[in-house]
């Protein structure tokens, strides 16, 4: 059962047309998963129309008309300057890529020194993915459970971090609605994330089923049932730290690429990811984020 908490939180800010690309960085790095994307920086994605504002909202998406790309089809990858410990981060998402073969999209947060100030992924799919994967990484030692989570959501493992993999502790979402194609499909909704010393809980929102008190900007958790996914049980406080927030569009890589062959509508289309991104331009108009909002809040002392 999830037992109600007394917990009320505080306005930190909010990230919104008006500031986010100031607030933001873009990373235009190596990608550090291997894929076959080239993140572009700020003046880049402006000038290709690969980042900017939207129906209200910010706008983050994949190049989706150069066929064969040299290394890489661009995308986009920003990074909150602001760092945090603890909070209530409430992102309302309009669209996220669909569930397209070869993309492999996030909504996380992250800290420095990975993975030893933890790593938080609040929205995680590859390619055909019609369901949420909510995952949390770590260096060794943390292990949590998954009492209070939504009865339909399953751990996938209690080890956030496996010194012989990076699979982290992960939970398995059974909704359609709550990802990718599904997601898109009904104007997408809200993800509300509580970070505390006790736990870290995921919460998501169809847009026609938003809490009064989150459009009302006094969010309160207490009110919202189980979580869709919650991790507890272990020293939160030793592992997550410093984390920034993050959003990406990845292509290929340590995920949608090497198991590429796992889904076979995708390996039935290309041999390989690679050779799929390439050659299919237009298969990515999909592949972009319209984020209206994300909220952070404080706990009050």
């Amino acid at each position: 059962m999830y037992a109600p908490r007394s917990t009320q939180y505080t306005l930190n800010v909010v990230y919104d047309q008006t500031n986010f690309f100031s607030s933001f960085d873009f990373f235009s790095e190596a990608d550090p998963t291997h894929g076959f994307v080239q993140y572009v920086d700020a003046q880049t994605a402006n000038s290709l129309g690969l980042a900017g504002t939207s129906s209200g909202g910010i706008f983050m998406g994949t190049d989706s008309t150069t066929q064969n790309p040299p290394g890489g089809r661009k995308s986009v990858r920003v990074t909150s300057q602001q760092q945090f410990t603890h909070g209530l981060f409430v992102a309302d998402i309009a669209h996220m890529p669909g569930s397209i073969c070869g993309v492999w999209p996030a909504f996380w947060m992250v800290g420095p020194d990975w993975p030893n100030s933890g790593e938080i992924d609040i929205i995680e799919g590859f390619s055909t993915q019609t369901t949420n994967s909510i995952t949390l990484h770590t260096s060794a030692g943390l292990t949590v459970n998954n009492e209070g989570s939504d009865p339909s959501t399953s751990l996938l493992g209690s080890d956030c971090g496996p010194s012989s993999t990076n699979a982290g502790c992960g939970q398995k979402t059974t909704d359609n609605q709550n990802y990718g194609d599904g997601f898109n499909a009904i104007g997408g909704g809200v993800y509300a994330t509580e970070w505390t010393s006790d736990h870290i809980a995921v919460w998501f929102f169809p847009r026609t089923n938003i809490p009064a008190d989150v459009k009302s900007s006094a969010p309160n958790p207490d009110n919202w049932g189980a979580p869709l996914a919650k991790f507890s049980g272990g020293n939160i406080d030793g592992f997550f730290k410093n984390n920034q927030i993050v959003f990406n569009t990845a292509l290929c890589g340590d995920l949608a690429g090497n198991l590429w062959t796992s889904d076979p509508e995708c390996s039935a289309l290309a041999p390989t990811c690679e050779d799929y991104v390439a050659n299919n331009a237009a298969a990515f108009e999909e592949a972009f984020w319209i984020v209206n909002s994300v909220s952070v809040y404080n706990q009050a002392q």
